[in-house]
C-alpha cells in the first residue's frame, strides 16, 4: 500500500518541473491527484504520461476565481481535500532599475495571492490531519541581486507558512515550505528572462553549491511525499531546503 493510499491531493503549476514530478510521485503513492496549469494543451498532454486516478483543471495562479473552480472541481470529483501543495510559481530576475510595478504585482499575485487564497478557499474542505505544502526558495534566506520582488514574494510565503500553521493546528491541519535551491526545471526559461542572465545563473551556481551540482524535480518531489504523508505527522510551520547546501553551508 501507498504512503498516500486514497488520499487526495491538489497539485498547482503541474504541467512541467517540480509540480508535474510531485503530481506522478503523488499517483505512485496511491493519491488522486488534481493537476492544475494555465494551458490547457499542456494538460492534455500529460494524458500521455499519467496513470491513476487524476482531474486536470485548467487554472491561473493568480486569479482567485479560478481558484474557487479549482476547489469546486475538486470537491465535485472526489468529495474532500487532503494535500494541497500550492507549487505554482513565476521567477523574475531583473535589477531595480528594471523593477515596474506592473512586474512586481504579477510575482506578487501569482507567488503570494494565488497560494493564500486557493488556501482560503479550500480550507472548509480539508480533512483533519491534512497536509498544506508551500514551494518557496532558499532566496528568502540569502540574498541574490536582481530578485527583489520574487525573492521577498518567497519570504512572504515562509511568513504564511509560520502563521497558518499556528491558525490551522487546533484543527489537525498541518502546514509547512520547501525552499528549494538551484533545480534543474523549465521555470527559469519561462518567465520573460533574458537567456544570457539564465546561463550566467546556470554556470555560476553549482560553483556556490555544496554538493556541486543542481538538484532535479525528483528530489524536490521526494520532499513534497515527505510532507504530504504521515512521516511528518509531527512536523507543522517548517520549511525544509533542498538546496545542495547553498544556504545552509
Amino acid at each position: 500500500m501507498g504512503k498516500l493510499e486514497n488520499k487526495v491531493a491538489v497539485v498547482t503549476g503541474a504541467t512541467s518541473g517540480i509540480g508535474l514530478a510531485t503530481a506522478k510521485k503523488y499517483l505512485e503513492q496511491g493519491a488522486k491527484v488534481v493537476l492544475t496549469g494555465r494551458n490547457q494543451e499542456k494538460l492534455e498532454a500529460l494524458k500521455a504520461e499519467l496513470t491513476g486516478e487524476y482531474l486536470l483543471v485548467r487554472a491561473e495562479a493568480s486569479s482567485t476565481a479560478d481558484s474557487q473552480k479549482l476547489i469546486e472541481k475538486t470537491i465535485e470529483t472526489f468529495g474532500k481535500i487532503d494535500i494541497l501543495f500550492l507549487n505554482a510559481g513565476v521567477f523574475r530576475l531583473e535589477g531595480i532599475n528594471e523593477l515596474t510595478e506592473d512586474i512586481y504585482d504579477e510575482v506578487y499575485d501569482i507567488n503570494v495571492k494565488g497560494p493564500l487564497f486557493t488556501v482560503k478557499t479550500a480550507y472548509e474542505h480539508l480533512n483533519e490531519g491534512a497536509s498544506i505544502i508551500f514551494n518557496t526558495s532558499i532566496v528568502n534566506v540569502k540574498g541574490f541581486a536582481g530578485m527583489a520582488a520574487y525573492a521577498s514574494s518567497k519570504a512572504a510565503l515562509r511568513s504564511l507558512t509560520r502563521t497558518l500553521a499556528a491558525e490551522f493546528g487546533p484543527k489537525g491541519i498541518r502546514v509547512n515550505a520547501i525552499a528549494p535551491g538551484p533545480i534543474d526545471t523549465p521555470i527559469y526559461g519561462k518567465h520573460n528572462v533574458p537567456q544570457e542572465n539564465v546561463d550566467q545563473m546556470a554556470s555560476s551556481l553549482p560553483s556556490m553549491v555544496s554538493l556541486g551540482r543542481f538538484g532535479t524535480a525528483g528530489e524536490i518531489a521526494t520532499t513534497a511525499l515527505f510532507l504530504a504523508s504521515e512521516d511528518s505527522s509531527y512536523i507543522t510551520g517548517a520549511e525544509i531546503p533542498v538546496d545542495g547546501g547553498l544556504a545552509q553551508v
